[in-house]
């Protein structure tokens, strides 16, 4: 479970609506029953009567409401203002080291960041520099590098420390990591809040909410199946998914085309491509996709391979609803289920609109 900050941090946050502070809590307004972002323009309550929540669902779960004002729901867990121009400063200079007196330079405060990485990456912010620098170093060894000069180029002191440390990633020595291509991966935007992307060479193999429980499960998947590390980076299926992600999000696209990199079972696999059928504005039961792919009375195993799906939204398990027309589970939380089905049935209808 993710801690939060002191409630003299947090209130102060909210009483001066710091951004720096946004999706890490939720203020939960006892005498009006509502919760809010930590920018949120109304009225500050007293001290005495707010509680805080790690996440909008367990706000929910508390039994508060999402204010109106800042829509908590309607714009997700977003991440903090400061975070992509960090990330795109480690990108540009991979060999840079960020201390905490760098980062408070910067305005940034170290233990916001060391949360943050920590809970959108499942790794500390130290640990985030040094897998990108490795990542660095492997592109390197795969464009004909000496090994001693990739550790070197990409910021390490002296090539036993680069040795050691890609190793420990790695699992291998450097030299024989030449023909190993890492999977890449990238904190992504969304108005359902943060979305970890990651890519092999032949597509993409996750797009998981960052804030989601599961998250330190699914990647732990990737590494199984695929057999590879994960390290931060990014590449063309990334690239090609963060544009399509924004033209759905707008009612502008209705299906994806980034090629993807799907790996499970053969049933969780059956499962993933019967989701892809399913047409855009519309669901089915689990019952019925049980059927599709010829296994009936398996619904609860679908249901399964549905929470197993690393892939959601591109491969929408959010279309699959009980039998009674009712939501059941999703890795995301029902409030982005609903999310995303009122936004194709708008974007379905607008459509139709449009076509008559």
């Amino acid at each position: 479970m993710m801690t939060l900050p002191s409630t003299a941090e947090m209130y102060r946050a909210l009483v001066e609506r710091d951004q720096s502070f946004e999706g890490l809590f939720y203020a939960c307004v006892r005498t009006t029953g509502i919760f809010c972002r930590p920018t949120c323009h109304a009225r500050k309550p007293k001290p005495e009567n707010v509680e805080y929540a790690p996440t909008i669902q367990e706000a929910l779960h508390r039994g508060y409401r999402p204010c109106q004002l800042c829509e908590p729901m309607s714009t997700g867990t977003a991440a903090p203002n400061w975070l992509a121009p960090l990330l795109d400063e480690i990108k540009r200079q991979p060999d840079l080291k960020l201390r905490d007196h760098d980062l408070r330079v910067r305005g940034l405060d170290p233990v916001q960041v060391r949360r943050t990485f920590k809970r959108s990456f499942g790794m500390t912010f130290q640990a985030y520099q040094r897998a990108v620098r490795l990542g660095t170093a492997m592109k390197s060894l795969h464009a004909g590098s000496a090994t001693i000069d990739a550790g070197l180029d990409a910021g390490f002191e002296s090539d036993s420390g680069f040795r050691d440390a890609f190793k420990r990633l790695f699992g291998v020595t450097p030299t024989a990591a030449r023909g190993t291509t890492p999977i890449v991966a990238t904190l992504v935007p969304s108005p359902l809040g943060a979305l970890l992307a990651a890519a092999t060479e032949d597509g993409l193999c996750m797009l998981e909410f960052a804030d989601r429980k599961k998250l330190p499960g699914q990647a732990a998947d990737l590494t199984r199946w695929f057999e590879r590390p994960v390290v931060p980076g990014s590449n063309p299926h990334i690239e090609q998914v963060i544009r399509e992600l924004e033209e759905y999000f707008a009612g502008k696209r209705r299906d994806f085309d980034v090629p993807l990199d799907l790996r499970g079972t053969e049933f969780q696999e059956a499962v993933w491509r019967e989701l892809i059928r399913i047409p855009f504005g519309g669901t089915v039961s689990y019952e019925e996709l049980a059927l599709r792919i010829g296994r009936p009375g398996a619904q609860r195993a679908v249901g399964m391979a549905n929470g197993r799906n690393r892939i959601p939204i591109v491969v929408p398990c959010h279309r699959v609803i009980q039998k009674n027309g009712q939501l059941r589970g999703y890795g995301g939380g029902l409030w982005r289920k609903q999310f995303l089905l009122d936004l194709e049935r708008r974007t379905a209808g607008l459509t139709l609109a449009l076509g008559a």
